[in-house]
């Protein structure tokens, strides 16, 4: 029992921890020129030098596939990214970086990693930022590993004695 409230004490703690910088992050991208949304397919294209499938970029961001593709299409629009047809799928959409998103990305990528030295580098020690570190990626390894637990009461729910 002690371990079960300890988990969700780690929780609730990581939670609004990520809700207080989400936050911030997001007020300062309201003066730049993309928002935190359109960085962050940026980004995760970035990290796809060829370019991926439209629904392979829904793994990647939190957004639903249907929201991707409305972003996309508007990204696509103001020239940050490419879509071409899938040449092995008819149905697919292949998404990738244009030159003007690496732009982009890449001026607002250095005031979002200056923001992010800022709100979390300052607040952390070089040794606590290893173990939040490890610790995050031992969460997501164990998430890509685990059969769905839905039914198990687990999810996103409010922390318990949150009133909401």
């Amino acid at each position: 029992m002690a371990r079960d409230r300890l988990a969700e004490e780690a929780w609730e703690a990581l939670a609004r921890a990520q809700i207080a910088l989400m936050r911030r992050f997001q007020d300062d991208f309201r003066g730049w020129e993309v928002t935190m949304r359109e960085y962050d397919v940026l980004f995760t294209l970035s990290r796809c030098p060829k370019g991926t499938r439209l629904r392979d970029l829904s793994e990647h961001v939190l957004l639903t596939q249907p929201s991707i593709s409305r972003l996309v299409e508007r990204m696509a629009e103001s020239g940050l990214v490419s879509r071409e047809g899938d040449p092995t799928d008819r149905r697919g959409t292949i998404v990738g970086l244009t030159e003007r998103g690496r732009e982009v990305l890449r001026r607002v990528g250095r005031a979002h990693a200056a923001a992010i030295r800022d709100y979390v580098g300052t607040a952390l020690t070089p040794d606590e930022l290893r173990a939040l570190r490890d610790i995050a990626l031992k969460l997501r390894r164990a998430q890509n590993a685990s059969p769905g637990t839905a039914g198990r009461g687990g999810g996103a729910a409010a922390p318990a004695g949150d009133g909401g």
